[in-house]
């Protein structure tokens, strides 16, 4: 995808009247109706789109999906939500998806929604979750509800947006206040992303909204406005929803009869995935050859919340954005200060490069992300001396990768089998079979492949473009100087403060070693790089003194790509796929009508490389999307930019197939 500058986040400047409702000083409008908020959403949005009976009449396994413009308050979403409880049966699922170009801080949230104590059990989980909201896509979860909350421009957003929406709420302020919500390229995104039979209601019966949607082709009528408004209007859509336009990243055409899958490997990738299919209400059996789960990669004591961005919107640093915030949300759910630390990561500029970079860096994001900080302030914050200041990312830390595969792999509708090492995967009819010495181990419609490099080992899989970095770290007694350090440092390496004792320091980076076992060699290594970071902090832990050959620590293989994306999503037949788009050898600008030859039910995740902290867990929920017909949690281009098939389309475009 083409790279951008990223949108810089402007978050709301409110106003509040006398009775405590927050207005928009930049647009000079209101958020809801000063009569009630809630009489206005039910009238104008849940009764015109008929959401108690549509959610009423959802079966087992099924989503309503709702689309909104101009999140605001979250009123909307949370009255939304509200019904579908009160409404939908066990085992249906909400989606709800909203832009919002200027979001609220978690203060001015809180004290809107404090208005409506009828809403206050929804509120708390709101905002529980409202962390780490930057420009991007950010999901949420909450049980069998999920938000998907694009900050950013409204057209834009909804341009990189794939999904089926089956009722839309146009809400934002007045055409006359913010005339582009109410553009006819908008409107044209709404009738692109509808589903047949799609719903619409809003709050103005302007001329110019009623025209642009007709124009687009939804069907609108006039029905009584809410309050002092005479009017607002209600639509529908009607036409054929419209269909991708590469047949190498269309959705796999696949409904399998059990909502059951096997994931192979156990580490972030594999738990993730299990946890985003169980949540969605799959049957999920998850095998790990080792004892444990998060044995390998995805094992050490400390991993660090590193996010490495651009400052050029890299189809890269938006999804490490949005993992970043999907990581940050998940981690309430474990026990801070023994699996994770909102500790906060400071990037030290450690020469004339690193330092050029990040301020560009500061330049275009949000300073709630990251912001510079001089040597003194630095110093200040980390407790320790060092040689330069840095990039700080408060909301960043570190976390015990095992704990948290260990939450994600809890749901009962997972069924962990360890001590499990199918080397062969076999078609069965409908059902993917995982065998090993000619037993099968596990069987399902559905299959991941998530165990980092031993992808390879599959026939399916084997040609993936994997390659295996080696990484070790070291663990450093905590000392009473030491206990000052506050914050994880980062250069090129890191060292986080103490976890149960020890000081994690790392992580190498060996391309030709394959050895498992830790080496003295690389113990070096990392100690001389921990006095480039500190040197202050090198003597604290009394670095120099510390007998080599006994020191603790661990090493493991990351999987990477060749263009450092990880590969998510279905796997198609190699040999039927060069055949099928053989033309694009000859000309990369033709699309074939031919739907791509997939390897049915087959899916992988893998290649999470050293940022498997951040991306591993918003990946579960992008193959999910993949497999579940789900909105997908990032941009439709970011997404392709982690398909497996963009390795099969470039070795035919280049000649090499």
């Amino acid at each position: 995808m083409p790279a951008d500058t990223p949108t810089p986040l402007q978050h709301a400047e409110l106003d509040w009247d006398e009775n405590g409702q927050p207005q928009s000083r930049r647009y000079g409008d209101v958020y809801f109706s000063r009569a009630s908020g809630l009489a206005e959403t039910a009238h104008v949005f849940l009764q015109p789109n008929r959401l108690a009976e549509r959610f009423a009449a959802l079966h087992s396994g099924q989503r309503l999906v709702i689309g909104e413009t101009g999140f605001g308050t979250g009123l909307n979403f949370l009255c939304a939500w509200r019904l579908f409880e009160q409404q939908a049966p066990a085992g249906s699922f909400l989606h709800f998806i909203s832009v919002e170009k200027h979001p609220l801080t978690p203060e001015d949230l809180q004290r809107a929604l404090a208005l409506w104590p009828e809403l206050h059990d929804l509120t708390l989980q709101l905002l529980e979750q409202y962390v780490a909201v930057n420009p991007g896509f950010q999901q949420f979860r909450f049980g069998r509800i999920t938000l998907t909350l694009m900050v950013g421009e409204a057209l834009e957003s909804l341009s990189h947006l794939d999904a089926r929406i089956d009722a839309w709420f146009l809400d934002g302020f007045a055409p006359s206040k913010n005339p582009d919500m109410w553009q006819p390229e908008l409107f044209a995104q709404l009738a692109r992303l509808s589903a047949t039979g799609a719903t619409l209601a809003t709050f103005t019966s302007a001329g110019v909204v009623r025209r642009g949607l007709l124009a687009a082709g939804f069907e609108v009528e006039r029905i009584q406005g809410f309050g002092h408004k005479r009017e607002s209007l209600k639509g529908h859509f009607n036409s054929p929803a419209s269909q991708p336009e590469k047949p190498w990243f269309a959705r796999p055409a696949f409904n399998p009869t059990q909502r059951k899958a096997l994931v192979i490997g156990a580490g972030l990738a594999g738990c993730a995935s299990a946890a985003s299919l169980a949540a969605r209400g799959w049957q999920v059996t998850l095998l790990e050859r080792h004892a444990e789960i998060a044995a390998e990669g995805s094992g050490n004591p400390q991993g660090v919340l590193y996010l490495k961005l651009s400052a050029h919107g890299t189809a890269l640093s938006q999804l490490v954005i949005s993992g970043f915030g999907y990581t940050r949300r998940l981690l309430r759910n474990l026990q801070q200060g023994r699996d994770w630390d909102a500790c906060g990561v400071l990037q030290i500029a450690f020469d004339n490069k690193e330092a050029a970079r990040q301020a560009e860096l500061a330049s275009v994001f949000p300073h709630t992300l990251l912001h510079e900080l001089n040597r003194s302030q630095a110093e200040l914050l980390a407790g320790v001396e060092l040689r330069d200041g840095g990039l700080f990312y408060p909301d960043a830390g570190w976390v015990h990768p095992p704990a948290l595969c260990r939450w994600l792999s809890q749901d009962p509708a997972i069924e962990l089998r360890t001590h499990s090492h199918p080397v062969k995967l076999r078609r069965n009819g409908e059902l993917w079979q995982a065998v090993e010495n000619g037993v099968v181990l596990a069987e399902a419609p559905v299959a991941i492949l998530a165990g980092a490099a031993d992808v390879a080992r599959f026939e399916q899989s084997a040609w993936l473009p994997l390659k295996r970095i080696r990484g070790q770290i070291t663990e450093l007694p905590l000392t009473g100087q030491s206990e000052a350090l506050k914050t994880v440092l980062c250069a090129k390496g890191y060292v986080a403060p103490a976890r149960d004792g020890q000081h994690t320091l790392g992580a190498s980076f060996n391309f030709a070693d394959t050895d498992p076992a830790p080496s003295e060699a690389e113990h070096r290594a990392n100690l001389e790089m921990l006095e480039e970071i500190s040197g202050d902090l090198h003597q604290r832990l009394q670095a120099d003194s510390l007998p080599v050959e006994q020191l603790q620590g661990r090493a493991a293989m990351r999987c990477t790509s060749p263009d450092y994306l990880p590969i998510i999503g279905p796997l198609a037949d190699t040999a039927a796929f060069a055949d099928a788009y053989a033309v694009l050898g000859r000309d990369a600008r033709q699309v074939p009508n031919t739907p791509c030859p997939w390897l049915d039910g087959l899916f992988v995740n893998t290649a999470h490389g050293s940022r498997g902290m951040i991306t591993a867990p918003l990946s579960g929920e992008l193959l999910a999307a993949w497999i579940d017909g789900d909105p997908l949690p990032l941009p439709r281009a970011i997404a392709e930019a982690c398909h497996p098939n963009r390795f099969l389309l470039r070795k035919l475009i280049r000649g090499t197939a």
